[in-house]
């Protein structure tokens, strides 16, 4: 699915692969026993200037992934419109900024950073959704709650808690991706009978990984290199 832009995309290319990405997942999806209609697109726009985010609205994109705040902040700030996703490791001494730029947090990935964002939440007077960030795969290098670790989460008071989100290992192969994800989405459905809250989030998968997680029953999949090419 990798795509090597020379120059960014306008919204005409932008809506095109948009479609035609969406309309493959959604048939692993359906193939493997889950609602097609269920799995959405966050275009994930890091890293590429404010004309592109502009074009992917104009395709008729509307939610865009970002996981840098200083490069965010102005994007949103003009795109007030588009449904921002945080996608990027959150700093604790930065998540108020998160909170008043971003109505979805997916990358959760302490109980301590929930607890945070949920008193910011409170005290903004925002509607702000969050995802916890599990690190399924057990690597060193990943962010993430270890699964055990769910045993001890509550639902917040102020922000909504609607999923999980994961990240597979880079070079799995489709197999062990689907194995991820497939656990990724056990612990979910463990997570809300104990805790009697509907989580109707899977955010799993990216460019490369994406049909693994759409087998698996991925509602978010964060889509950059295939919508807007490689930076390189």
């Amino acid at each position: 699915m990798e795509i090597i832009a020379t120059e960014p995309p306008n919204a005409e290319q932008i809506r095109e692969r948009h479609e035609r990405i969406l309309q493959r997942l959604r048939e692993v999806a359906e193939a493997n026993g889950h609602d097609p209609e269920r799995l959405k697109i966050a275009a994930v726009t890091k890293a590429w200037p404010l004309e592109v985010a502009r074009a992917a609205v104009e395709a008729g994109l509307t939610r865009l992934g970002e996981s840098r705040l200083q490069e965010a902040e102005p994007k949103v700030a003009a795109l007030p419109d588009a449904e921002w996703h945080f996608i990027g490791r959150l700093q604790s001494n930065k998540a108020r900024r998160a909170v008043r730029a971003f109505p979805v947090i997916h990358s959760v990935d302490s109980i301590e950073l929930m607890e945070r964002l949920d008193q910011i939440v409170a005290d903004e007077g925002r509607q702000t959704n969050l995802m916890i960030q599990v690190n399924v795969s057990g690597e060193d290098t990943k962010a993430g709650l270890a699964p055990s670790a769910l045993a001890m989460v509550t639902p917040p008071a102020a922000a909504r808690l609607i999923g999980l989100m994961t990240i597979a290992p880079m070079r799995a192969s489709p197999e062990e991706a689907r194995a991820v994800f497939g656990r990724l989405r056990d612990l979910r459905d463990e997570l809300q009978q104990r805790i009697g809250l509907e989580l109707p989030e899977l955010s799993m998968g990216m460019s490369l990984d994406a049909g693994a997680a759409a087998a698996e029953g991925a509602t978010l999949v964060r889509i950059g290199t295939a919508l807007f090419g490689s930076r390189g």
